[in-house]
């Protein structure tokens, strides 16, 4: 969430970001916030005022009872003051209650260079990478090279489980296995600290770290429990540092995990399309840094490069697209995608996320530095997919495909492996 005191010093600017979201309706929460604000600094100034007032009729009461004047006026003051004390106090805390749900309405201060749209067909692309293959045959698409090839089995998996499940079996699952150990070794090589989360978050680390209300939606909630299934490490990993203060100069911490992710995936786009593309459960390598504000924006450049060398090395054609204003998730202040390409669909479709979302994470889990001086300020968070293997693997499956309906594996993968191609698996 956005710092009450920034939101009351800068209301214009709070609402000229509002505007440009497109969330119009929200600017009246501004007006709302700071008038609650005040007037719960007006409540703590009474309230401490009746506590300083009752230590000085305290005082007073001994110097009459010592003099032995009749105090009964004064201790009857006195016993009215904690009633008084607890009056203000509950109308402070019930303020506070509704002006912390309303800040959280609030959307973080975007980063100038964010384009302005009004939804992601105004995303901008800025970037495109390698040659988009021509074949010379009639190609087929992941999920039917799958079945044919016997790796990827659909039909059992929706008999126990459901849709948006699979089997992954012999080679396929080999290669999503090899496509994890690239990515770990290459994380390891950038000399970022590798992670085992918990695949489990409580409520409070998914509200920090987004919108809770379409997380829920998206969220596995574990029965009975307040917790909920990860749809992706970086939930876990944001919370890993709550309520920790940093010394300034042992940032940037920079983390990647390994984790497998679950997602109801409810919505328009349903879950009924057989594939890997859109599935309740898949693997993920997550990249994630706390780090001081004034690194924050090289920070988000050396995330956008790691993601990109690995496409690049797995030799797979992208473009990279940036977040409109109205396509902004609330907590980003700047966000791009890289989208892969697909001969089967031809289109470019989104793989990997890149995220800056400064401090509107970690104030709400108090993740802190301090600096040489000694003076605290609340930590910049970033993120990015270094990898979703079953939607690289769908790019894989399509843009390696051969005319006899075999899969090559990208050379960078082979040294993962014993074999250079997917081939039907013999019974």
């Amino acid at each position: 969430m956005l710092d009450i005191r920034f939101i009351k010093e800068n209301p214009k600017l709070v609402k000229e970001n509002i505007k440009k979201k497109y969330q119009d309706n929200k600017l009246i929460l501004v007006d709302k916030i700071v008038e609650d604000y005040s007037r719960i600094l007006k409540l703590k100034k009474e309230a401490e005022e009746l506590r300083h007032r009752r230590n000085k009729l305290s005082l007073e009461i001994n110097s009459l009872v010592k003099r032995k004047v009749d105090a009964s006026q004064v201790i009857k003051e006195v016993k009215g003051i904690p009633g008084k004390i607890k009056d203000l106090e509950d109308k402070k805390h019930e303020l506070e209650l509704e002006m912390s749900s309303q800040i959280l309405q609030i959307p973080n201060l975007m980063h100038s260079s964010v384009p302005k749209g009004k939804d992601h067909t105004q995303n901008k692309v800025i970037k495109k990478f390698g040659k988009i293959p021509k074949f010379n045959f009639q190609i087929k698409n992941h999920a039917e090279l799958g079945e044919q090839l016997d790796v990827l089995d659909f039909d059992s998996s929706a008999e126990i489980s459901g849709n948006g499940f699979y089997y992954m079996k012999g080679k396929l699952a080999l290669l999503n296995n090899a496509l994890i150990r690239f990515v770990i070794d290459f994380m390891s090589s950038k000399k970022y600290e590798y992670i085992e989360t918990p695949l489990m978050i409580s409520k409070k680390v998914a509200a920090a770290a987004g919108d809770l209300e379409a997380f829920e939606k998206a969220l596995y909630k574990i029965e009975s429990e307040e917790l909920y299934m990860i749809p992706t490490a970086e939930h876990s990993l944001l919370g890993m540092h709550s309520n920790k203060n940093f010394l300034e100069d042992n940032l940037p911490k920079k983390y990647f995990s390994y984790s497998m992710c679950f997602r109801k995936e409810i919505g328009s786009h349903g879950i009924n399309e057989k594939g890997l593309w859109r599935t309740h459960q898949f693997n993920k390598v997550e990249q994630f840094i706390f780090c001081s504000p004034k690194d924050s924006w090289k920070m988000y450049e050396e995330l956008r490069k790691n993601t990109e060398q690995i496409f690049q090395k797995l030799k797979l054609p992208y473009r990279i697209i940036e977040s409109c204003s109205g396509d902004l998730g609330n907590w980003k202040a700047k966000s791009e995608d890289i989208e892969v390409y697909r001969p089967t669909t031809k289109q470019y479709e989104e793989v990997t996320s890149l995220s800056n979302c400064t401090d509107f994470q970690a104030r709400d889990l108090n993740i802190k530095l301090s600096d040489k001086k000694g003076n605290k300020e609340v930590i910049h968070t970033l993120n990015n997919t270094a990898i979703a293997t079953s939607r690289a693997l769908v790019a894989i499956m399509e843009n390696y495909q051969t005319k006899n309906g075999e899969i090559k594996v990208p050379a960078v993968l082979q040294k993962y492996l014993g074999f250079k191609k997917i081939e039907k698996n013999k019974k």
